[in-house]
């Protein structure tokens, strides 16, 4: 790759400071919205650390999506986040249909996260989920947590989005991921086979979740070079990219679509069509 790892992580680094300046203004805004004291609001201000593992989690609040996978175990939970020489950082933000009452009821189960002393300052739940909340999301995260239930997941496009960015993919082998992770590109839940109990799957890809996370993703984050520079987990960024970027475009659909589909259609290419390409 004709990167320089050092380039990379530092526009990685500028993005990911505005990722985090942005979070805690729309975090203090909503604090204030709320009525909530000058301490709380001063609190979201200074929430989320640029130095820290950030994981991002930003979608529709299906609950096939399962976005309460991380919680199945807040001690666990609570040891990752409060690591004091490795600890790791969750911005949520999305929202639930109107009529999906558990979807509304898991985004308020989130929400409320921040009143629990052990996640105060850790996690932080972004409201009013749009394009541009999107976008900062995309471009600044470490990691892009997907956990939906298999075989339900269709695509999942943001996920494709993140890897223009650097960002790495922590995801169940379902939608695109199931085709696109080679082992050295992201990191991946389970080993791609489902239960018929959802419980039993549930269960299970929580415990996977958290063994990735404590076993794989941070000790890669936090290993620094004498540069200070995570060196093997820059070269993942770079497999990531150099892998995936092209195969998951919009371009390379269209191409596919006019060449498998459009051209034969139409009887082949015409003498104008082949000029005017």
């Amino acid at each position: 790759h004709d990167v320089d790892p050092g380039e990379l992580w530092e526009t990685h680094y500028g993005l990911k400071s505005l990722l985090l300046a942005f979070v805690r203004r729309r975090v203090s805004r909503q604090c204030r919205r709320r009525g909530e004291s000058d301490d709380t609001v001063e609190a979201a201000r200074n929430m989320l650390d640029p130095n820290v593992l950030t994981i991002g989690f930003a979608r529709r609040f299906a609950t096939y999506k399962r976005a309460s996978l991380l919680l199945t175990d807040p001690d666990r939970l609570d040891r990752l986040l409060n690591n004091p020489e490795r600890p790791m950082q969750i911005i949520f933000a999305g929202k639930a249909h109107p009529a999906d009452e558990p979807g509304k009821q898991l985004i308020k189960r989130i929400a409320n996260l921040r009143l629990d002393k052990r996640f105060a300052g850790r996690v932080a739940f972004v409201e009013d989920y749009d394009i541009n909340v999107c976008r900062h999301m995309i471009q600044g995260v470490d990691v892009w947590l997907n956990t939906p239930r298999r075989p339900l997941e269709a695509s999942g496009t943001s996920g494709q989005k993140v890897v223009l960015n650097g960002g790495l993919n922590l995801s169940v082998l379902d939608g695109w991921w199931a085709e696109a992770y080679d082992g050295s590109n992201g990191f991946a839940i389970g080993q791609g086979t489902s239960h018929v109990s959802d419980e039993v799957n549930d269960r299970r890809d929580a415990l996977d979740l958290y063994r990735v996370l404590e076993q794989e993703i941070i000790p890669l984050y936090y290993d620094r070079d004498i540069d200070g520079l995570p060196r093997l987990w820059i070269k993942r960024m770079m497999n990531s990219i150099g892998s995936l970027a092209w195969r998951f475009s919009a371009h390379r659909m269209v191409m596919d679509y006019v060449r498998s589909a459009y051209v034969p259609a139409a009887g082949g290419l015409s003498c104008e069509m082949t000029f005017r390409s």
